[in-house]
């Protein structure tokens, strides 16, 4: 970084692989995260998603994509030598990793809300919030082009400054409740180290620096208190992140007019 220091090692700087351990025994093997059990108490923060002023239209990015490719507008995405849609990959609007507000002409659209035009359930029984929700929405596997579906396997950053910024008020310790925080490797790259959990150990009131790491384009997978009075869990493959803590703080997610957030009894 031209001699210049980085500010994420010094704030977060890395912690040996053992600080997962206490986490590994209390949640289990956590190659997509560490999902914590709901002790005392536990609520979903789901992953925003967003609606364009013109409302979600009748074409769905793949059709988009299709048409794309057929007038020439489009080039076909090759990777290895492969052409994927030729392939027949079903381009679903959604990305993996981070994600913010898409801009102007664009608003916020709560699941709540885009369950009810459907009369179905935002996460249905039995399932996690993930890209099994909303099958009514989707046509053949892909959103329609004037919705922005919620990221997979990462906070998107406004609920992730929401999100953090209620831990720091549910924290006796405030901004200096010491945290530690843990990079499942799929989100490291092909580098990763599958063998050692990369983990970094620093203070809640620099969380902001993690959502910009620069190793990888996630959230962190998992963030919790060195007490483990509360532990959260951005796993890879999910649209949301399980809070686990104590009931205060669990009640002020759940009313939070910025964050939207909801119990799921079925999940342990």
């Amino acid at each position: 970084m031209n001699g210049e220091p980085d500010p994420l090692s010094g704030a977060w700087p890395l912690a040996p692989s053992a600080a997962a351990d206490r986490l590994r025994e209390l949640c289990g093997e956590g190659l997509t995260g560490f999902m914590p059990p709901p002790r005392p108490d536990a609520a979903w923060v789901l992953n925003a998603m967003y609606e364009h002023e013109a409302g979600p239209g009748g074409v769905s990015y793949h059709e988009e994509r299709r048409a794309g490719l057929a007038d020439g507008s489009v080039a076909p995405d090759v990777v290895a030598g492969i052409d994927l849609d030729a392939a027949g990959l079903v381009v679903t609007g959604g990305v993996l990793g981070r994600a913010g507000h898409p801009g102007a002409g664009w608003r916020r659209l709560r699941w709540a809300e885009l369950a009810g035009r459907g009369g179905e359930s935002a996460v249905p029984e039995g399932l996690l919030p993930s890209r099994r929700c909303f099958p009514s929405v989707r046509k053949e596997g892909s959103w329609p082009v004037g919705i922005v579906p919620p990221a997979e396997g990462s906070l998107d950053r406004e609920t992730w400054e929401r999100l953090t910024g209620l831990l720091l008020a549910h924290s006796p310790a405030g901004a200096g409740t010491r945290c530690l925080a843990y990079y499942s490797p799929l989100t490291l790259g092909r580098d990763a180290d599958y063998t050692a959990a990369h983990v970094r150990a620093g203070r809640l009131g620099d969380a902001g620096l993690l959502y910009d790491n620069p190793e990888t384009h996630f959230s962190p997978s998992n963030l919790w208190a060195e007490d483990r009075s509360w532990v959260l869990c951005t796993d890879y493959d999910l649209w949301a992140t399980k809070v686990a803590g104590p009931p205060a703080l669990v009640e002020a997610l759940l009313e939070d007019a910025g964050i939207e957030a909801l119990r799921l009894p079925w999940a342990p």
